[in-house]
């Protein structure tokens, strides 16, 4: 019923109120998601007369009894009572009679309503009428959620560098270490890297063995002695037991997801990963402050060209998108020594190569690290221009392959980019996992037909 009023799901020629006042919705308000009144300063006419005030929604007008708003001040705003069975009068308790008016909610709409709201999240209810709408509808809801995904995700590093007071490469290296989890130990990452701090750390980043006994010490990694175990594994451990006296420190109880999972996805060779790109020096917001000054450079030139070609001041074209190869680099470190070959703390493990990510790793590394840190950076010094690029920079990225863009692509969902990829997985996260239907377009698309059945 909420659905129907806040969404205008009615036929406005033929709304009357249960007496046969002539009523015309203005505006259906705003939904309260706390106590009081359902909606909010609403605008309607009865009989050409002007009223705003606020909404009150019930299935049976005899709730409004049940419910006590006749005993509740908070209710003697409402000017319109929205019901589904006309079974009694309401009023305020000064007897003013409050306006009454029926809307329609058939039960069948009401099932298809409770059916997408329980549904499983292994299937997509509304595939039928996805795959039944015209694709300008998809590319309309696709741009807007990829929009949201990626501002969210900017947002984050901004509360990352307020928490981080300003520090800019600690707020990267806190979002790159949750990305490195890739979902599965997103978590267990960034809490290690928030305990972990860049400035301790690059403290003592001279010794790789001692960045990486800090990782895999405070992740609670390193295996109990044992024997003909590598001299590596010694040396790491001793070092850890050293670090941890002087500067009282103690293994987070962190919650590593190994189960049923690839062991080239352990979070071990990650976390080595992580000390190497510490050991080496880390500067990533340096690295792509460099690119979005080519960008800047790039976007003077073509505004110089422009002038030269029609003898006036005309608006530039946007710059050139930025060598995807050049930003890939930035994340082509190799892993030397003991993890080049190993998987865990195990023996040589057959497979294992120096090499770490593969392009489709480094490319998502991009997609939720490079990007959303260049889109802060704008954001927080109100650069239009780089904020205007940085979401066709998504449209250069292959898509993202998963169980979820599958699940979509079967419902006749093209994904061609990353820019789209992003948006079918912030839809399932946000909308399908939360059983959010009403909220989403698609859903919405579907109850609109529904209802006016």
């Amino acid at each position: 019923m909420q659905f129907i009023w806040q969404h205008r799901l009615w036929d406005d020629g033929k709304l009357t109120t249960t007496d046969g006042s002539r009523v015309r919705i203005i505006h259906p308000g705003l939904l309260n998601t706390d106590s009081g009144p359902d909606f909010f300063n609403a605008s309607i006419e009865i009989d050409g007369q002007r009223w705003v005030g606020n909404v009150e929604i019930h299935i049976k007008a005899s709730d409004w009894f049940r419910h006590g708003h006749d005993r509740d001040r908070a209710y003697d705003s409402v000017i319109l009572h929205v019901v589904m069975e006309d079974d009694a009068r309401v009023s305020r308790p000064d007897g003013n009679v409050i306006p009454q008016i029926k809307v329609r909610c058939t039960p069948e709409a009401a099932a298809r309503c409770n059916a997408l709201m329980m549904a499983s999240h292994a299937s997509l209810p509304c595939a039928g009428t996805i795959r039944a709408l015209p694709k300008i509808f998809h590319t309309e809801w696709l741009t807007a959620l990829a929009m949201e995904r990626l501002y969210r995700k900017s947002d984050r590093i901004l509360d990352l560098v307020s928490l981080m007071e300003g520090d800019w490469e600690a707020a990267a290296y806190v979002t790159l270490a949750r990305a490195l989890g890739f979902g599965l130990n997103a978590e267990p990452f960034e809490i290690l890297a928030k305990h972990l701090p860049l400035k301790f750390l690059n403290r003592h980043r001279d010794e790789l063995v001692t960045m990486e006994a800090l990782m895999f010490g405070q992740a609670g990694l390193i295996p109990p002695p044992a024997a003909g175990e590598d001299g590596y594994v010694t040396r790491m451990r001793q070092e850890y037991l050293f670090m941890a006296r002087k500067f009282s420190l103690t293994p987070l109880p962190l919650q590593w997801k190994m189960a049923r999972t690839r062991p080239q996805n352990f979070p071990h060779r990650r976390l080595a990963f992580l000390a190497q790109k510490i050991h080496r020096g880390f500067a990533l917001i340096g690295r792509l402050d460099d690119v979005v000054r080519r960008l800047r450079q790039e976007r003077e030139r073509s505004f110089r060209d422009t002038r030269l070609l029609y003898g006036h001041i005309a608006e530039p074209s946007l710059p050139a998108l930025p060598s995807l190869e050049d930003m890939r680099r930035e994340f082509d470190v190799p892993l030397t020594g003991f993890w080049a070959t190993r998987y865990t703390f195990a023996n040589t493990s057959r497979g294992a190569s120096p090499n770490l990510l593969s392009a489709s790793s480094v490319d998502r590394l991009m997609i939720n690290v490079t990007v959303p840190l260049m889109l802060a950076r704008a954001v927080s010094r109100g650069d239009v221009d780089i904020m205007e690029l940085l979401p066709e920079l998504l449209h250069t990225f292959r898509p993202e392959d998963n169980r979820d863009i599958r699940l979509f692509a079967g419902a006749g969902v093209d994904c061609r980019d990353a820019f789209e990829s992003q948006a079918l997985i912030q839809l399932r996260r946000e909308y399908c996992e939360r059983n959010k239907c009403i909220f989403c377009r698609f859903g919405h698309r579907m109850f609109s037909a529904e209802i006016r059945r």
